[in-house]
């Protein structure tokens, strides 16, 4: 069976390191602050100005002035600071997140992303990612592994205006995880969903990539 977006997000949360900065961006990455693990000191950061972010509220918790960059409510903790959205992004740039973690509409098998817009679609902007994905140490991209249509997200080229290029260092799917040896490096296969098969990961992906899951 596939994962859940939990169960991708609680995968995610496995690559988070103890004295971590982390961006979580919108969609099924923001529920990564819901599974890191309690031992860890980890510190999350939103382009709009918050720093030190804990998981979403419960209802008698929410504070509709405490928000993450997707504006979904979220909670403070003990070292939760506000700066401003210049400072925020001056953090991005300067290379001092040490994971990104993206969603993604397409990536190629070289680590291209595509995530901003779909052409002849309204966007609001292109919002933080290209900042993101040049200035993160690690990007970590979350995604469906198919579309609505059934088309593959793992191509060979990305036919969506670009984010960045190469800059994907693994990518998590609700079928399988993927890993790049490194930035522009090929790409290869580490782990599977439970229950699901690689002949099914083959048939759903138009990138060319390396087997290399581990075995028992």
């Amino acid at each position: 069976m596939a994962w859940t977006r939990d169960e991708m997000a609680h995968r995610a949360a496995r690559e988070i390191g103890d004295g971590y900065y982390v961006n979580l961006g919108i969609g099924i990455p923001t529920l990564v602050a819901n599974w890191i693990a309690p031992e860890l000191t980890v510190t999350l950061q939103s382009e709009n100005g918050m720093l030190g972010m804990g998981p979403f509220p419960y209802p008698e918790e929410v504070d509709a002035d405490v928000i993450n960059a997707g504006k979904q409510t979220v909670t403070e903790i003990a070292t939760t600071s506000y700066v401003s959205s210049a400072d925020s992004f001056a953090m991005i740039r300067g290379g001092h997140m040490d994971l990104s973690i993206l969603g993604a509409m397409q990536v190629s098998e070289r680590g291209d992303l595509a995530n901003w817009m779909v052409p002849g679609k309204m966007v609001k902007g292109m919002g933080g990612a290209m900042d993101l994905v040049a200035g993160a140490r690690r990007v970590a991209v979350l995604m469906d592994h198919v579309e609505k249509s059934g088309a593959p997200k793992l191509v060979r080229n990305c036919t969506l205006p670009l984010t960045g290029r190469e800059v994907v260092d693994l990518v998590i799917t609700d079928l399988a995880v993927f890993r790049f040896a490194e930035r522009g490096g090929r790409l290869s296969l580490i782990e599977l969903a439970p229950g699901v098969g690689l002949a099914e990961v083959q048939g759903k992906t138009a990138a060319d990539f390396d087997v290399g899951l581990k075995r028992p």
